[in-house]
């Protein structure tokens, strides 16, 4: 497996000319910050969920979970549970008035009814520490897994990934992206699909045959709770972080940006849902299928995480093209995820803190554009670096640590700017800095750092950081009064619901 291999690597070639194509198409429809940024508002809501379901279905979920379902049971398709369910939190909540009271970033939302400089200073902080630590986890699984499914050395795939980004955000912004995002959604969901059918083909499409042979191999255990997460504290925390995380993951906040309405932004939240729904539940299907068809001994002896699991479910079932295949597919989610980062992060620190705090507003669209194609291309080459240097180290703590300050830090504030009239800068700051700290605090000295030596003794701090940064956001505005946030609550309160005033 960690050979050459020189299919896969074919159609990793295919995937990758395929994405340059994109980007030059791209390219020469971007020349505004509107089309860096947003792509103009110009995004359908049906693309734009599928542009989202691409941008969500990380590498760790298509090929962690499966794994995780293929030797753990039952508790691993309650983690891919949770990734759905937290969907229905962006729907319900911060859809419709995130498009209605933005432009670009989730900072624009909070500018609108709060003191411009420090709500967007600490915004722009929070956005880019969620997407370091978020990338720095793609970048390190990317090495590591394209090194198993293609046999490219580690240090290479980490600067093939980074460079690619570089190249999507820098040369096509919002519309390469967007598109890079929707050729692996469709890309994922075929393969998926097609081992779906292959593996119930083999039960004579009966799901209950698939869960008695199961049972049968491994024990009634493997269809009920508690092989994996064995602390209820623990799972909860985790998906409290995963439910509320989603809302404030600000490469997911600006899919909603591109889209030309509230409507559409609607409309592309239901399309992404159904997209990631029935992604989740076939994951179930390519789980078990790998727990029975190639068993678990076989999966631990590739790789210890699981993460072989659904490849190694594809060779059995269609062969070496079939093996190959989702490898190139393993590769363009890669792709997808940190390039909607990377502009993500550029965007934090290009549109929030150069332009609007540093600038004061005044910057010219071309100085714009150039600090945030300067941005990418430095967020960039930092990626590939720290992925280099961050290799053998056990990284997956940081994707747990960047849905945690998502929603201990983001969402907080955004529900608090639209819905809570009381609602302070001061509050926005502190409530900022409180969920952000905690998280990485509780963190750092929690098991999944210290191990044994844990000071915090569970592996996700969600359960104790997101309480503390809506107290904190709402302390902080008990204690003072703002005139200018409650004066222009009842105009971002019905611009949030209607859409009345938004430039389209």
């Amino acid at each position: 497996m960690k050979d050459f291999n020189g299919l896969a690597f074919g159609l990793f070639l295919v995937i990758v000319a395929i994405t340059l194509i994109i980007t030059y198409w791209a390219a020469k429809r971007t020349h505004t910050t509107s089309e860096f940024y947003a792509a103009g508002a110009s995004i359908p809501g049906w693309q734009n969920g599928i542009a989202i379901a691409g941008d969500y279905m990380s590498a760790a979920s298509f090929l962690g979970i499966a794994g995780m379902i293929a030797l753990s049971g039952y508790d691993g398709f309650m983690y891919s549970v949770g990734w759905l369910v937290a969907y229905l939190t962006v729907l319900l909540l911060v859809a419709e008035p995130l498009r209605n009271t933005g432009k670009y970033t989730m900072a624009d939302v909070l500018a609108s009814r709060l003191n411009e400089k420090p709500v967007r200073s600490v915004a722009a902080l929070s956005t880019i520490v969620i997407s370091t630590f978020y990338m720095i986890a793609q970048m390190v699984g990317a090495g590591g897994l394209i090194k198993l499914l293609l046999g490219i050395p580690y240090n290479w795939a980490i600067i093939i990934v980074g460079t690619l980004m570089v190249l999507y955000v820098v040369f096509g912004g919002m519309l390469a992206t967007t598109w890079v995002q929707i050729t692996k959604a469709v890309l994922l969901m075929g393969g998926t699909i097609v081992l779906s059918i292959l593996v119930l083909s083999k039960f004579n499409f009966n799901v209950g045959d698939m869960f008695d042979k199961a049972a049968s191999m491994y024990g009634t255990k493997f269809l009920e709770p508690g092989l994996r997460f064995t602390n209820p504290l623990d799972q909860i925390s985790l998906g409290l972080a995963l439910v509320l995380g989603t809302a404030g993951m600000p490469h997911i906040l600006m899919r909603f940006y591109t889209v030309p309405n509230a409507k559409e932004a609607r409309k592309s939240t239901v399309w992404a849902m159904w997209i990631i729904g029935s992604f989740y539940v076939m994951t179930t299907f390519l789980g078990f299928g790998a727990a029975i068809l190639v068993g678990k001994e076989a999966i631990l002896a590739v790789d210890k995480g699981g993460n072989m699991a659904a490849p190694l479910l594809a060779k059995a079932l269609g062969g070496d093209f079939m093996m190959a295949f989702i490898a190139a597919v393993a590769f363009a989610t890669i792709l997808a995820v940190v390039a909607g980062l990377t502009i993500a992060a550029s965007s934090a620190f290009a549109h929030d803190f150069y332009t609007n705090v540093i600038r004061g507003g005044k910057a010219t669209e071309q100085e714009q554009i150039k600090v945030a194609r300067i941005t990418a291309f430095v967020v960039g080459i930092l990626a590939i670096i720290i992925g280099i240097a961050a290799n053998g180290m056990n990284v997956a703590y940081m994707v747990a640590l960047a849905f945690a300050v998502a929603s201990s830090a983001n969402l907080p504030v955004i529900l608090l700017t639209v819905f809570w009239k009381r609602f302070t800068t001061t509050g926005a700051v502190v409530g900022m800095l409180v969920g952000l700290v905690s998280a990485l605090l509780f963190t750092f000295i929690g098991q999944g750092v210290m191990g044994k030596n844990a000071i915090f003794p569970m592996q996700n701090p969600g359960i104790v950081s997101i309480p503390l940064g809506f107290l904190a956001a709402i302390i902080g505005s008990l204690i003072g009064k703002d005139q200018k946030a409650e004066e222009k609550f009842s105009e971002i309160y019905v611009r949030a619901n209607t859409g009345y005033g938004v430039d389209k």
